[in-house]
């Protein structure tokens, strides 16, 4: 009788450990590789990030996260949020322009310090060349990779839905040598 009853507890903690961390994985954090260059350098191919999966709604969203969508029905990309709703967005002389106003864009300076003198790393265009419309539409987000000339994102698919974001990137955690907080 006492070995049923041990064997019982055992059963019941297993079960209740599996489905936490089933809950956890679901709806809170997940493990996912990064496949691709397109984020170079700031996450290399193959390295595996920490994804939080909750606070993905457009409020919960800054300009420059990084985050990871489902740009189909297989695949998920991981890009860098430049643009919410309501923004301008235009790329000028290698300049990111939102509304009118420069920003600076320290995770790309590696990159343009590699570049030939007055070649961009990021070619120039207008939202509205792109998109046809002159603001990134409401509930939607303009994103792109940080290794602009190897990079699928808004400049050829368009904008993205909020519904499509899995989640936000915090944590590069393996290879261990490279751990560091996502930025």
């Amino acid at each position: 009788m006492e070995n049923r009853k041990e064997v019982f507890s055992w059963i019941k903690a297993i079960l209740i450990a599996v489905i936490l961390a089933f809950l956890i994985r679901t709806y809170i954090f997940a493990p996912i590789v990064v496949d691709g260059e397109s984020m170079m350098p700031t996450l290399q191919d193959h390295e595996r990030i920490v994804l939080t999966k909750f606070g993905t709604n457009i409020d919960n969203i800054d300009r420059f996260d990084i985050v990871v969508f489902h740009a189909t029905v297989d695949k998920d990309y991981i890009k860098r949020v430049i643009g919410l709703p309501g923004d301008h967005i235009e790329y000028k002389d290698d300049t990111l322009y939102i509304n009118g106003k420069a920003y600076e864009e320290p995770y790309l300076d590696k990159y343009k310090n590699q570049m030939a003198a007055g070649v961009p790393l990021t070619e120039s265009f207008k939202l509205e060349d792109i998109t046809g419309s002159m603001t990134v539409p409401e509930d939607q987000l303009f994103l792109m990779g940080d290794n602009r000339q190897n990079s699928l994102d808004s400049r050829e698919i368009g904008t993205i839905s909020v519904d499509e974001i899995v989640g936000k990137a915090n944590l590069v955690y393996w290879p261990i040598n490279e751990i560091k907080i996502v930025k």
